[in-house]
């Protein structure tokens, strides 16, 4: 993982339901000017072509923005564009070939539902987060199993990797996930369903700042 990386704070995600084509990159880029640390670009369509030309204009604009672009699931687009990293789910490849052809700067994160034999394993085999949720109803993922905020405290005891919680996350539920050890909150509709997105992210961003860098491990290395 690059030494400029520091997994902390809030980590955006897209949807290509709530985004449309024309408004990817405007959108985004307001949740980037108000301070996401992490873009994830998820696009479950089947359209290739859309999707390599989306990604590498959100690269575009991270990289204007000093902050990494995650692709979700796809190694392969990840590495013809030279994005920052993937997230990887447990039915997607393989985190040990992933690692292979990304090489050791990216950043790879892995879901690890609510199960933290998942989560050391993820990080026994060199990721570089673990992602825990759903912990609220999703949206995005309606069906994907509930987590519960114990496995976040767990978590913060027993692992040397950030732990990112996922799921139904919005300003004002996020709070007690912060409180209970998450170093990121990955967020789809809470930035980008409804309302003001700069707002939406300065409402997120708030719930870190209770915390001292005392409080939790330092992840910049």
């Amino acid at each position: 993982m690059s030494p400029s990386i520091n997994l902390h704070g809030i980590y955006a995600i897209t949807d290509e339901r709530l985004l449309l084509d024309a408004a990817l990159l405007p959108a985004v880029e307001k949740a980037l000017m108000a301070g996401v640390r992490l873009v994830q670009y998820r696009n479950k369509s089947g359209d290739s072509n859309k999707r390599r030309q989306q990604a590498s204009e959100l690269l575009r604009l991270c990289r204007a923005h000093g902050t990494p672009l995650i692709i979700n699931d796809d190694v392969e687009l990840c590495s013809a564009i030279g994005a920052d990293g993937v997230h990887l789910g447990q039915q997607d490849a393989a985190l040990s070939e992933a690692r292979l052809a990304l090489g050791n700067r990216a950043i790879i994160g892995v879901t690890c539902h609510q199960s933290l034999e998942m989560a050391r394993t993820a990080q026994e085999g060199g990721a570089d987060y673990a992602a825990f949720g759903r912990f609220f109803p999703s949206s995005t993922k309606p069906d994907a199993p509930a987590a519960n905020l114990a496995i976040l405290r767990e978590a913060q005891d027993r692992l040397d990797i950030p732990v990112v919680a996922i799921g139904g996350i919005n300003a004002e539920n996020g709070g007690s996930l912060t409180e209970a050890g998450a170093d990121m909150l990955a967020v789809v509709g809470g930035i980008f369903g409804a309302g003001d997105i700069a707002s939406n992210v300065n409402a997120l961003n708030e719930l870190f700042s209770t915390h001292s860098p005392c409080d939790r491990k330092h992840y910049e290395t």
